[in-house]
């Protein structure tokens, strides 16, 4: 049987964590095993394996939270909430200044990513394995801001990531030997603005409309996405022909999953928002 992980244990390996989440974050390399082998000694009776599962029930809570993870451990979220949350909130409350202003820097920056130098072929993922996620407020909430939607909403990083699906689709129909349809592609997102609901008009194989968000982040395939009433209502009515390309690692290696059907089909959804009438 699992022991629980003393106070004492969670602040050594949250201090750990963002020791190297602020070198991700900077853009420097680092070795996740060499800081894995470095708490070994510090965490007697503690696995590698523990370590690592560790460092990803971290990630689940910062997900919560709204903030920014280290790419490569994937969150997994049934984890010890009062305790983890708790010394992430310290560790953070410590720093919240140098934390705030790295985590307005990920969110603001866009990607330097080259379109023309991706090979399409290789870009198409698959989709994350269903969500664990079942809580929906954090009890701890250290920094007010949700970076995650915020960087979901990073103008620059959201156009880069729709040029990059518009030439994967064309990508796609000319494959397909569907040259014609690929020059029916539409951007209407930047032609007419964000309130249709969806991006980009494509076109399925038979000629069928194919209506496509986007939605885009510089973390992992499991970072949650943020979608408003317009988009919820327009994949609802369009369910058939409603595509969300998830694109995702734009900043390193821009890959895309596709679900296709109406939001509640393929994603838990939790309400943030709610209005107020008099």
């Amino acid at each position: 049987m699992a022991i629980d992980w003393t106070q004492q244990e969670v602040q050594l390996i949250v201090t750990d964590y963002f020791s190297m989440l602020d070198l991700e974050l900077s853009g420097k390399n680092y070795n996740k095993t060499t800081h894995r082998n470095a708490l070994l000694p510090l965490l007697p009776g503690r696995s590698e394996g523990a370590i690592e599962f560790k460092h990803q029930n971290i990630s689940a809570a910062l997900i919560n939270m709204g903030l920014p993870y280290i790419d490569g451990y994937k969150p997994r979220f049934n984890y010890q909430r009062e305790l983890v949350e708790k010394e992430i909130a310290n560790y953070i409350a410590q720093r919240k200044l140098l934390i705030e202003n790295k985590f307005n820097a990920f969110a603001n920056e866009a990607s330097n990513v080259v379109l023309e130098t991706i090979r399409y072929e290789t870009v198409l993922d698959e989709p994350p394995s269903p969500s664990e996620f079942k809580e929906t407020e954090p009890l701890y909430k250290p920094i007010k801001t949700n970076y995650l939607e915020k960087e979901q909403n990073n103008r620059n990083l959201g156009e880069q990531g729709e040029a990059f699906v518009i030439q994967f689709e064309k990508r796609r129909l000319v494959q397909a030997g569907k040259e014609k349809l690929a020059d029916k592609i539409e951007w209407l997102s930047k032609d007419m603005g964000d309130g249709l609901g969806y991006d980009i008009l494509s076109k399925n194989e038979n000629g069928t409309d194919r209506f496509i968000e986007v939605k885009t982040t510089k973390l992992s395939k499991e970072t949650p996405i943020f979608l408003s009433r317009i988009e919820m209502l327009f994949a609802t009515k369009a369910a058939g022909g409603f595509y969300l390309y998830r694109v995702f690692d734009f900043a390193t290696q821009p890959k895309l999953f596709i679900k296709n059907g109406a939001y509640d089909s393929f994603c838990k959804l939790v309400p943030q928002n709610f209005k107020g009438y008099f």
